[in-house]
């Protein structure tokens, strides 16, 4: 509903509990199904391991340029094959040119994506891919799906993209995590130190007498 022509969803049990390397591979590998394409937009990171590897990696697999923390895209030369982005990084704002195809992972600080349209909002609101059917409803969206075929989105599982199996979900997956917990620090003691010259020595002195620091 937001304008795109097409739309795939890659799941499959034999995916799960992969980490960025296998994470990559997958999306790489459905990449190459879809086959014809200019450029391959994604997130800077996901908010789980905030690792931002997957889209680098994909790049690299799939052997393209890369345009990482983009902002914005201000100029496409379809003719040249060239793009013009403007990219956020540590110290600053960067703008570089890169050609196509690549792979652009993109910046929270970026704009925001464009206002959903209503009417197809109403179109779509029924799409679905088998995944997310429950059996008792299979009827239903049979026969929904015959009248708007548009309602189905096809779903893709390892087998589908071609995958290795040695390369996908855990068997693909170098990381483990063994273990997530929570931890809260609590200071066992406050004190308030004013700006003086006295009191800014004496705390460094007994960092350095602690060896915190030094």
């Amino acid at each position: 509903y937001r304008g795109a022509d097409e739309g795939f969803v890659v799941t499959d049990r034999p995916l799960g509990g992969a980490d960025t390397l296998a994470t990559s591979y997958t999306l790489a590998q459905a990449v190459k199904k879809i086959g014809d394409y200019d450029i391959i937009l994604g997130g800077r990171q996901a908010i789980d391991g905030d690792t931002a590897q997957v889209g680098p990696q994909i790049a690299e697999k799939l052997g393209l340029t890369q345009v990482t923390y983009a902002e914005e895209i201000l100029s496409l030369d379809e003719k040249a094959k060239k793009v013009v982005i403007r990219r956020h990084i540590d110290g600053g704002v960067e703008t570089v040119e890169a050609p196509l195809p690549l792979v652009v992972t993109v910046n929270g600080s970026a704009a925001p994506c464009r206002p959903r349209n209503a009417k197809r909002l109403m179109k779509f609101k029924n799409a679905t891919v088998v995944a997310e059917r429950k059996p008792e409803d299979a009827e239903k969206y049979e026969a929904l799906i015959v009248k708007k075929p548009y309602l189905n989105i096809p779903q893709w599982g390892a087998a589908d993209i071609d995958a290795d199996p040695a390369q996908i979900g855990k068997a693909g997956s170098p990381t483990n995590v063994k273990a997530v917990k929570n931890i809260v620090f609590k200071a066992k003691e406050s004190r308030t130190l004013t700006a003086s010259d006295a009191d800014v020595e004496g705390l460094i002195k007994e960092l350095l007498d602690g060896k915190i620091i030094g």
